[in-house]
């Protein structure tokens, strides 16, 4: 789990959303968490579902994650190596907080668009 600094002193949090948004926050986590609840992935798949995404942040998201236990890295020991990544069922556990805020940000669309389909690109609702 998260922690501050090298002390054994905790972080003190004023609110929880603190707590969540250091393990889960920032612009890439979420879309990765997002593209797991489909299923396993690969590292390149990630890549296709998140073209903008660099290697080396998909990797240091994906460590992060991994750090938190959100997700696992599963090696397979093959050549050439293969390496998948799941969520844990500790992940799971951002599905709910993840499907309000697609659930807002397609309300949000409507709200500043009219129609949230002007801006939206399709793509298929993972289904879990």
């Amino acid at each position: 789990m998260t922690e501050h600094g090298k002390t054994s002193t905790p972080k003190k949090y004023k609110v929880g959303v603190e707590a969540a948004l250091e393990v889960m926050g920032g612009k890439w986590k979420p879309l990765i968490i997002y593209h797991l609840m489909t299923g396993r992935k690969r590292t390149s798949e990630l890549r296709r579902l998140i073209p903008d995404i660099t290697q080396k942040v998909l990797t240091t998201q994906l460590r992060g994650l991994e750090k938190d236990e959100i997700v696992q890295r599963k090696v397979y020991s093959e050549v050439p190596p293969k390496v998948e990544y799941e969520l844990t069922s500790y992940g799971w556990g951002l599905k709910p907080a993840l499907d309000f805020l697609c659930y807002w940000g397609e309300e949000h669309l409507e709200k500043v668009h009219g129609d949230k389909f002007k801006v939206l690109e399709e793509f298929d609702s993972p289904e879990y």
